[in-house]
């Protein structure tokens, strides 16, 4: 017997967990689980998010397991990393704040096929930094506390070959296009004209 993959629509956090005496809610769930917003994984969640609301296209529910993050409305596939400064950890100097490039092979959840090639799949990659240096004062949900770095797969795949790391310096060096929030939409557009 065949299980297609489940389709996912968006939760309103009133939905209720069936059985519980006390009725209660995905919301309440979502409090508990993912209120660390500066954590690696949940930092990273927030980056796509981010992406996805500049562009416009946050009306679908993110597939956590999909072989790249986003797609514009022009069919542009992308990749969106995450580093920052600031872990929710104790910490005796701030981190140095690296991004995962490494390729691999795509997975075709709908239905359940590795492809045989490694390699990076979406067009463009988004390395999204959360720049705030203070952890008396940060937060993920402020976007003027966050730095975005914007390059082209080609690019990436040329400069990095197979390297599984890069360093925002090394972004830089390679010429990443630096945008602020607001800029983002604009300058992801700009960066798919190289394409």
């Amino acid at each position: 017997m065949e299980l297609d993959a489940i389709k996912f629509t968006k939760k309103t956090g009133d939905e209720i967990f069936i059985g519980d005496k006390h009725n209660r809610t995905l919301l309440e769930f979502w409090k508990w689980a993912y209120s660390d917003l500066v954590g690696n994984t949940e930092r990273g969640s927030i980056a796509e998010y981010l992406v996805a609301i500049a562009c416009d296209i946050d009306e679908t529910v993110r597939i956590s397991w999909d072989t790249y993050d986003l797609t514009l409305k022009n069919g542009i596939k992308i990749e969106v990393k995450s580093s920052g400064y600031i872990q929710t950890w104790k910490q005796k100097r701030l981190s140095i704040p690296i991004f995962n490039i490494s390729q691999t092979k795509a997975w075709d959840y709908t239905n359940n096929l590795f492809e045989t090639e490694k390699k990076r799949h979406a067009d463009l990659y988004v390395f999204a930094l959360l720049a705030h240096l203070d952890k008396k004062t940060i937060n993920p949900l402020d976007t003027s506390q966050w730095e975005f770095y914007i390059l082209n797969t080609k690019t990436l795949n040329k400069e990095m070959k197979n390297t599984k790391q890069i360093t925002l310096k090394r972004l830089i060096e390679i010429k990443a296009i630096k945008s602020t929030f607001k800029q983002l939409h604009d300058n992801i557009l700009l960066a798919t004209s190289t394409l």
